[in-house]
């Protein structure tokens, strides 16, 4: 990937100034902002809400354990009496 110096900059600054006008450019950048921010949100929030799912299934996973043993215990008592 080459890279981008003052040169490159400043003609890609000009070439989006003809583009959108300088009326436009705060806008624009603006919006590009927010779609980076987004992305970086997105990608960044994938591992939290699968981390987030885990938690939750562990939490049912140790209910229904809970459940099931209390069961069993009142089966148990009500058996041997």
């Amino acid at each position: 990937m080459p890279n981008l110096g003052p040169l490159e900059l400043g003609i890609i600054l000009v070439i989006v100034i003809m583009i959108f006008g300088v009326g436009r450019l705060p806008e624009v950048g603006g919006a590009v902002g927010k779609t980076i921010k987004e992305f970086r949100r997105n990608m960044g929030g994938s591992d939290d809400k699968k981390e987030a799912n885990l938690l939750e299934d562990d939490e049912d996973n140790f209910e229904d354990d809970v459940d099931g043993e209390v069961a069993r215990e009142e089966k148990a008592s009500s058996s041997s009496a």
